[in-house]
């Protein structure tokens, strides 16, 4: 609710109350319309000051109210045209958090007070919509349409001061926030509001207005890749500058009404509270989030300062966790410990923006070591060395003798057995799979691996490390490759299979890039370095020496295999970080790739070589090939219990994988298209390519579309005995 109180005789302070974050509810809104109307009526009244409670301003609309309130016609923005038309200066404190619907308010205040900490942003972008309280057509104007396009078309939160900078706000505070929107409301009491009413100023002008948002529009399509809302956003802001505030306010509503029908804000708003509810975790074994309870981690350590453990190493800091850094010798510490501290004074910087401190050259906050015994007291360690299974059992086993017995041992493994890594130590139930994302410090997919053995006490302390990491951290059990990486591999050796068959590289990026990936298997492959693949086919005995004499090239275990990725290899060309892969680039470590010509002909070759009658493959087919053979593991990963929703599996490839959030994740994606569709597609190509195991529908597929396709919510209650392969 929002509730009245007279401070003094001269001025009114109306609070927003609707605990945690104070959303917008319409109860909210409706008090607020009272108390204003209240404070304009009584004399005694000179200003208003509107606040939230408990150190927030408010974080705006519920989501979950949304449909809600549009299907009774109630729009935010008449209420944020009251506040602008009251006849007292209104001023706005703002504290903690002022998100969407929440700046929304405070735009309609004549004045606007800021604590140094707090953050201000117009997130609906993230949800699929664009904001729908009139902010399209008011914040250009308060501060100019280039400022006003950035903020609304990312939805990114701005800190204080950058508000302050961009005049988003009058006034940034350090100390109490309440008593300077007082003091400014006492200052301002008789002043003339109509320059402070922004409905009533006209948009900035800028020399170029045209072509810097045709421009900007070429930039925003390019990024958003089919993604609606953040060109939606721009046609609001772009009226704003065209047409008069009241047909500025229509055209952002239509846009809004445009956006919340679309199936992309579903998806997105399924994405948004999927992402909330991977916290809830179970296993097969009847453990889960509800009866398990974490321990502290006051002091972490990670070994190996290679990519991932400087990622990793930088996150802990990040969170105020002392870490000990350890590597095998004082060279590989050396440049470990070069490596860390560039990354944190970067962390440092972006902190210093939003007024926050970072405080790493302190030895007690960050330790580096060759030494095993400097982690005798930590509570928690973290291995990050080279994926090879031998190395990583020496360092637990090491582990296992050095730690304190309650410390919890988690490897860092993108795919290796984590029971063999347990069988190394004398705590298995201490031991846990943390599998990190490159680069680690910032992203935000954290997957976390229970074993045979993993105790619930163990699961509970790393997902609320990853809470504490502002990591997602989603649970699934043990198998090669775990959930994500083990859903890409049918997609990348689909990918490959295409290549054989008659495309190119750049043309199955392209429709995968057009679909919404950042990027498509080929460049993403050249990105990470081939090399890691063929070391880890190596392993498994499907290329190299292992491979028995007279074993036909393209087939392994009786299922189809394309050497394609290994003739690459062989070749010296690694991707990226080689100037050749997959595609050529400007130079070693170069990121512009570029159509080669010598894979061309090895394609042609290759063909040749293997009697493949080369054939025309349409988008169509590139399209379904690769995500429904992904999709179809997700399926047979839920029936074996490695995971326990399909949710987790589309928040894993969202923040993991780059898989385009409007459309929802790739779970969800199925469920929009139709399981009746997916499993026809699939059995077509797997009759073609009887030899694809990738390509077999799961029988868990089969059994949902038998009996009805019924929704993504209740697909799990169809597993009769979910059991986990462990």
């Amino acid at each position: 609710m929002a509730q009245y109180t007279s401070a003094s005789t001269a001025l009114a302070v109306i609070r927003l109350r609707n605990p945690p974050v104070n959303a917008l509810s319409l109860p909210v809104l409706q008090a607020l319309e009272n108390e204003l109307k209240r404070a304009d009526a009584d004399p005694s009244v000179k200003a208003v000051m509107i606040c939230g409670e408990n150190g927030k301003f408010s974080a705006g609309a519920d989501i979950r109210g949304f449909s809600s309130l549009k299907t009774r016609g109630i729009s935010l923005g008449p209420f944020v045209s009251l506040i602008e038309r009251c006849e007292k200066p209104v001023v706005a404190a703002i504290e903690g958090i002022a998100l969407g619907g929440g700046l929304e308010l405070a735009l309609g205040c004549h004045y606007r007070v800021a604590h140094v900490k707090a953050r201000l942003g117009l997130p609906e972008v993230a949800i699929g919509l664009l904001p729908g309280g009139e902010g399209t057509q008011r914040l250009p104007r308060l501060i100019g349409v280039p400022a006003a396009l950035d903020i609304i078309t990312t939805g990114r939160h701005i800190p204080a001061t950058e508000a302050l900078k961009l005049g988003l706000v009058d006034e940034v505070v350090k100390e109490d926030t309440i008593e300077a929107a007082i003091r400014l409301a006492n200052k301002v009491i008789g002043q003339p509001l109509e320059p402070r009413r922004l409905s009533l100023r006209p948009v900035p002008k800028l020399p170029n207005m045209e072509a810097f948002l045709s421009e900007a529009l070429v930039k925003l399509k390019k990024q958003a890749r089919g993604y609606l809302a953040p060109e939606l956003c721009f046609q609001a802001v772009r009226a704003a500058t065209e047409l008069p505030f009241a047909d500025g306010v229509r055209k952002e509503r239509e846009l809004f009404n445009v956006l919340l029908t679309s199936g992309q804000a579903q998806a997105l708003q399924y994405a948004f509270f999927a992402e909330r509810a991977v916290h809830k975790w179970t296993t097969p074994h009847g453990a889960s989030w509800q009866n398990a309870s974490p321990q502290p981690i006051h002091k972490a350590a990670v070994i190996g300062l290679g990519t991932m453990g400087r990622g990793i190493v930088t996150s802990l800091v990040k969170a105020n966790i002392p870490v000990v850094a350890l590597e095998q010798n004082l060279e590989y510490l050396n440049m470990g410990r070069k490596a860390v501290m560039l990354l944190l004074e970067r962390e440092a910087k972006k902190m210093e923006q939003g007024a926050q401190t970072l405080d790493f050259h302190n030895p007690a906050c960050l330790q580096f070591t060759v030494d095993f015994d400097a982690l005798r007291d930590v509570d928690l360690v973290i291995e990050a060395v080279f994926e090879n299974m031998p190395l990583k059992k020496e360092i637990f086993q090491k582990l296992s003798r050095t730690c304190k017995p309650a410390a919890f041992l988690c490897t860092n493994t993108s795919a290796l057995n984590i029971d063999e890594i347990a069988s190394a130590t004398s705590r298995p139930q201490q031991v846990i799979g943390m599998h990190f994302f490159s680069p680690a410090h910032m992203m935000r997919l954290l997957e976390i691996i229970y074993g045979y053995h993993t105790s619930p006490t163990t699961i509970a302390t790393a997902v609320q490390l990853a809470k504490v990491l502002k990591k997602v951290g989603v649970v699934v059990g043990n198998c090669f490759g775990f959930a994500g990486n083990r859903m890409m591999l049918p997609y990348v050796e689909q990918a490959v299979f295409l290549l054989e068959e008659g495309s190119r590289p750049e043309a199955v990026d392209q429709v995968l890039e057009d679909f919404g990936f950042k990027l498509g298997p080929f460049r993403m492959s050249d990105l990470a370095g081939l090399d890691v693949g063929w070391r880890s086919r190596k392993g498994r005995g499907l290329t190299g020496d292992s491979v028995p004499p007279g074993t036909p090239a393209r087939q392994r275990h009786g299922h189809r295999y394309s050497p394609l990725p290994d003739l690459l290899c062989e070749n010296g060309r690694f991707g990226q970080k080689t100037g050749k892969g997959w595609y050529q680039y400007e130079k070693a470590g170069g990121r512009t790739a570029k159509p080669d010509p010598w894979l061309h002909n090895l394609l042609t070759q290759y063909r040749d070589t293997h009697h493949i009658k080369t054939r025309f493959i349409d988008q169509e087919e590139i399209l379904e090939r690769c995500l429904f053979s992904l999709i179809n593991e997700g399926f047979d990963i839920l029936a074996e219990g490695i995971a326990s929703d399909p949710e987790h599996l589309d928040v894993i490839y969202i923040n993991g994988y780059g898989w385009p959030q409007h459309r929802g994740g790739p779970m969800f994606y199925a469920s929009t298209v139709g399981l009746p569709r997916v499993l026809a597609k699939l059995q077509k190509y797997s009759e073609a390519h009887p030899d694809v195991p990738a390509l077999r529908p799961s029988t868990f597929l089969k059994k949902l579309v038998a009996v009805g396709n019924p929704p993504l919510k209740e697909w799990m209650s169809y597993l009769s005995h979910p059991s986990n392969k462990l």
